[in-house]
């Protein structure tokens, strides 16, 4: 080999030349196509150009420099052994590159629709809808395309087509092994299409899982992200929303109702604390105006409970109507009603107040 190279030493320095300038033109013409695109795009209203041209980017790069290759190739002389090397090397290299832009037409689909169905708005179930059924979907498409790529690849191998044809008779029984050692990622993965089209939970849906309250941030084929009220994000297995019981405050609607419970003196007078309840709602941007309820809700042995009512149009907005009704009454209550505050009664029959007084003077 190295004889036959240095006997025709031109040769390989002609091809490693068409190698270099095929991959130098490439890379420009892929510089001079995205910034004609580029400056094409800014004269446009739609946005879905500039997503082709952002993910296009990487997959063109690639794809580029191979095509303008295997177009100069016939004009290249050199062993046939090597060139048949370089030729599957190249075809290779172009089965990568179309199952890279398979993979960024499903991610330009989604962000696409993500554009058109925002979760930004104040009426976004049914663009959460979407949202989670294209990115499941996107993975999963994404899984296909990776899987199908590794197996045309590893089929251009005749060692491997070989080592394919002899296990085959024996796929039956490793069928059976794969299954029953696979059978936790199969039920995760039936999951991840059951959580996709039966849909429990979606994008941005308000949920308490494990006690915690948060957003659903991400949905994968396995598992799902829930980022808490505090910023900490909760990673749930996919199967945990098929398995277990949870809430979802968003499911049909994000409307909420919120309650707040005071502990009062059996002497407060209630149509005041009712009147200042709607006079707290009224005031509040926040308030839906559907719910303002005041209710007696336990008399208990000491105290009784008092349960307001109120809505809103999300759950957080609702947790902040709530905090700011419990403030205002309990200052109302403090201020103008500060004697009906719970209080411990203590009750002396008149001998045993008799025995105190004279016990005192003794």
């Amino acid at each position: 080999m190295i004889e036959e190279i240095l006997n025709n030493w031109l040769q390989y320095v002609i091809f490693g030349s068409l190698l270099a300038g095929s991959f130098i033109v490439g890379f420009l013409l892929h510089y001079l196509i995205v910034l004609l695109i580029k400056l094409f795009t800014r004269k446009t209203e739609t946005n879905i150009d500039n997503i082709i041209v952002r993910h296009m980017k990487g997959p063109l790069k690639l794809l580029l420099p191979v095509v303008l290759f295997n177009l100069v190739l016939p004009y290249v002389h050199i062993n046939k052994q090597a060139m048949d090397v370089i030729r599957e090397l190249f075809i290779i290299l172009f089965i990568i590159a179309f199952a890279w832009i398979l993979t960024k037409v499903t991610s330009i689909l989604t962000d696409s629709m993500k554009q058109r169905y925002r979760v930004d708005v104040k009426d976004n179930l049914h663009a959460r809808k979407i949202q989670t059924q294209m990115q499941v979907l996107k993975r999963i498409v994404s899984i296909i395309i990776y899987i199908i790529t590794i197996a045309v690849i590893l089929m251009r191998f005749e060692a491997i087509r070989q080592l394919g044809t002899t296990l085959l008779a024996s796929a039956g029984i490793v069928g059976l092994i794969l299954g029953f050692a696979a059978q936790k990622t199969l039920s995760t993965l039936v999951a991840g299409f059951q959580l996709a089209f039966t849909q429990p939970i979606r994008i941005d849906d308000v949920v308490i899982v494990e006690n915690e309250w948060g957003r659903i941030e991400e949905i994968t084929l396995t598992y799902v992200v829930v980022k808490i009220w505090d910023l900490r994000r909760l990673v749930v297995p996919i199967t945990y929303f098929i398995d277990h019981p949870f809430q979802n405050w968003t499911r049909v609607s994000a409307e909420i109702i919120g309650t707040v419970y005071l502990y009062c003196d059996y002497t407060i007078p209630l149509e005041a604390v009712r009147r200042k309840l709607r006079e707290v709602c009224e005031a509040s941007e926040i308030w839906d105006k559907k719910v303002c309820v005041l209710q007696v809700t336990a008399a208990k042995e000491k105290t009784v409970e008092l349960r307001a009512l109120v809505s809103a149009t999300d759950a957080g907005q609702c947790w902040d109507l709530r905090c700011n009704v419990r403030e205002k009454l309990l200052d109302f209550i403090q201020k103008e009603y500060g004697g009906h505050l719970p209080k411990v009664r203590a009750f002396l029959e008149k001998n045993e107040f008799q025995k105190g007084i004279s016990g005192e003077h003794t």
